[in-house]
């Protein structure tokens, strides 16, 4: 049975920021990066230069002897891209958080998903020896093959279903897309105020290290875990003119009182 190892041939198709530091890591692994493939010659020229690998726009110029090929685009772009793709049987993964991995067999007799755990921007390093990598695969040996794989560039490879995967990922919003919007209301509130939002970055800091010791309810503060129902009824007279941070504020508070006492 072929492992996939050091100096295995990928293509990637996509080159936004979870392709981008995929690649990365699998080169820095000792992986070769055959070809990158996006829709715009721009992104596919910069990740490809980034990568010493060829750069496409058409799915029909795809290489067609690589190991593997990685498909790390939107979900709404994967399906039509499944429709062009002509990779006979090679193995094929996705990296999407949502979508199952059946959504691969019109493409290939073998497949599997390549879900790296994290939140990426293309400017920012992650180290990614510390980012959970999930796997699934549709045989065993595929699956000992993305294993093989994925134990190169992490430290932390698990086995995750793609029903396991959808919880994963909508838990995963919660945990970082939500709050990040919500940094994003407070640095909007501060700048009324010309208050730098740094500030409040040593309390980000707490906050976020605190879970790693305590679970989240235990970890909780704040007026409406209090009951301090004068502080809440002031804050919202200060955010009468933001109608839908009002909105946030009040469901979200009333949502806390239960969940931290349960």
């Amino acid at each position: 049975m072929l492992l996939l190892n050091k100096f295995q041939n990928i293509v990637l198709i996509g080159a936004g920021n979870v392709a981008t530091h995929i690649g990365k890591a699998l080169i820095n692994a000792g992986n070769k990066i055959l070809q990158v493939y996006s829709r715009t010659n721009e992104s596919a020229n910069i990740l490809a230069t980034k990568l010493n690998a060829e750069n496409t726009t058409n799915l029909s110029q795809l290489i067609n002897h690589a190991d593997l090929y990685v498909l790390s685009v939107s979900d709404d772009v994967l399906p039509d891209i499944l429709k062009e793709l002509k990779i006979e049987n090679k193995l094929i993964v996705h990296t999407s958080g949502f979508l199952s991995m059946d959504i691969l067999k019109q493409s290939s007799a073998n497949y599997g998903v390549f879900y790296p755990l994290q939140t990426f921007s293309k400017s920012r390093k992650v180290d990614m020896k510390t980012v959970p990598l999930c796997i699934e695969a549709n045989s065993p040996e595929n699956l000992e093959k993305l294993k093989s794989l994925a134990g190169q560039i992490s430290a932390d490879v698990r086995e995750v279903n793609s029903e396991q995967r959808k919880k994963l990922h909508l838990a995963a919003v919660f945990a970082c897309n939500f709050p990040n919007f919500m940094y994003t209301i407070a640095d909007r509130l501060l700048g009324d105020s010309n208050i730098d939002f740094n500030i409040l970055k040593p309390l980000i800091k707490e906050t976020a290290e605190k879970v790693q010791d305590l679970k989240p309810a235990e970890a909780q503060t704040g007026p409406a875990v209090r009951g301090d129902e004068n502080i809440m009824l002031a804050h919202l007279e200060m955010l009468k003119d933001y109608p839908a941070y009002k909105k946030l504020y009040q469901i979200i508070s009333e949502e806390i009182k239960p969940a931290t006492s349960k």
